[in-house]
């Protein structure tokens, strides 16, 4: 079975260049799947992007969670130099996205 992914506001980063797991479509996404964290959890995080010709084409990384006792929140340390592209991965889904806007029945979110 493939590691579900999660959405993350890739640009919603705490000062250690760590995924704060906080926005609305990343607790969305784990419920829908769920996915209650956990330190040590490894997870595949991805975020809405396009190709050079404006198609659909996520950004994606894999990560691992952890609880911020500072911050009183989860976060993911990731490896910033492994992400890329769907289109990169050669999946069958590389080029739809997750997104609450893309699944059938489901309203746009509210800006995070």
């Amino acid at each position: 079975m493939a590691t579900p992914k999660i959405y993350a506001d890739f640009q919603n980063l705490d000062d250690f260049n760590r995924l704060r797991l906080t926005c609305a479509g990343t607790l969305e996404d784990l419920e829908r799947h769920g996915i209650l964290l956990h330190e040590g959890l490894a997870l595949t995080f991805y975020t809405d992007d396009a190709d050079d010709q404006d198609q659909p084409d996520e950004l994606r990384v894999e990560g691992i969670v952890h609880y911020d006792e500072e911050g009183h929140r989860w976060v993911a340390t990731v490896d910033w130099s492994e992400l890329r592209h769907a289109s990169r991965e050669g999946s069958q889904d590389a080029q739809q996205s997750d997104t609450p806007e893309s699944r059938p029945g489901s309203a746009p979110l509210p800006p995070h």
